[in-house]
């Protein structure tokens, strides 16, 4: 079992996809923004709601870092780590990744529309 846990926002249906796609290829733990532990949101950045987080090895990767950080570390996206090691050496690297990461957050509500699942916060309301 892997000590990591991908954070993400559990009422956005187009966040939930993602984390079902990780949570079927990787042994992380899952948690919503919803279903976070008192432990885990104290390790979290105060404005932790804005973005996605991967809490592993003792250190919290967000934004675009967690989702990347979440694909090198789960069984599709392992050999890509060479890689992201590579392009860590370059200074625009790290805008160019969170600025992708923000365009794409920026238009969840239309990716949802091709790409979603129904958000665990609204599965319990239903219940």
């Amino acid at each position: 079992m892997s000590d990591a846990t991908l954070v993400f926002d559990d009422d956005c249906g187009f966040c939930t996809w993602w984390a079902d796609f990780f949570e079927k290829r990787s042994d992380f733990e899952i948690v919503g923004f919803s279903e976070l532990t008192d432990d885990q949101r104290e390790r979290l950045p105060d404005d932790h709601e804005e973005c996605s987080h991967l809490l592993a090895d003792g250190e919290v990767y967000s934004c675009g870092e967690s989702l990347e950080q979440a694909l090198v570390r789960s069984n599709v996206g392992e050999d890509l780590r060479p890689l992201v090691r590579f392009l860590g050496n370059f200074e625009d690297y790290e805008a160019f990744r969170e600025t992708a990461y923000r365009e794409v957050a920026d238009r969840r509500g239309e990716l949802g529309q091709i790409l979603s699942k129904t958000p665990p916060a609204r599965r319990d309301q239903r219940e």
